[in-house]
């Protein structure tokens, strides 16, 4: 089964470049390609991707208001970052509006095709600087709050941990001895006890909480 893979980009040749490093790759179907996120709703239900690549500047309706329209009424829907930004605020703002990963398009595209997969399979693939801002902001913008009050078990925090420290999915199960199928079974009950829909939601989160340090 493939990956089917919705592209918001306004810069044409980077588009074009994207639709055939997806094409070159049989794992992945091209949903469709679009220029801003004016339409995205009506075009999340028609074309159903797994995935959406979504710059964030854009015309008429940029990426981060492409992504809450998204996380609202299509939640299911995994939306991973591609753009040139890395300050704090865009970051945060893609984050707590539930983008599931975030790249910079400097990423190399073979990065960035392993990311898509790593995605789909239920990691949270972040290009390496944008994972530590991730975590410093986590530490720095809130206070210590009550980590049992979510109640994750042993094995729960331990897969946690792991995440947070940038193992796959698939490097977890490794880890802990255990089936993928088994790791992506326990991050869907983080979720529930986090109230998160994505994984750097539960990182930020138990950062925040002081889940992990």
């Amino acid at each position: 089964m493939k990956i089917r893979i919705l592209i918001y980009e306004d810069n044409i040749d980077l588009r074009d470049s994207m639709e055939a490093l997806l094409g070159s790759n049989n794992q992945f179907e091209l949903a469709g390609s679009f220029s801003n996120c004016a339409d995205v709703k009506n075009q999340i239900a028609n074309l159903q991707p797994d995935i959406v690549l979504m710059d964030i500047d854009m015309p008429e309706v940029n990426g981060i208001e492409g992504l809450k329209i998204i996380h609202q009424h299509s939640p299911q829907t995994l939306v991973l970052m591609l753009t040139v930004f890395e300050d704090e605020n865009n970051i945060f703002d893609a984050i707590l509006n539930g983008a599931s990963g975030y790249l910079l398009k400097r990423t190399p595209p073979a990065k960035i095709l392993e990311a898509i997969v790593e995605l789909y399979n239920g990691g949270a693939p972040m290009t390496p600087v944008i994972a530590r801002k991730v975590i410093e902001l986590s530490k720095s913008r809130n206070q210590k709050s009550d980590s049992n009050a979510f109640k994750l078990n042993e094995r729960e925090i331990e897969v946690l941990k792991l995440v947070t420290g940038g193992s796959s999915v698939k490097m977890v199960a490794d880890e802990l001895n255990l089936s993928v199928d088994a790791i992506k079974s326990r991050i869907k009950i983080i979720y529930e006890k986090l109230h998160v829909h994505t994984m750097p939601e539960a990182i930020a989160k138990a950062f925040r909480s002081r889940i992990v340090e």
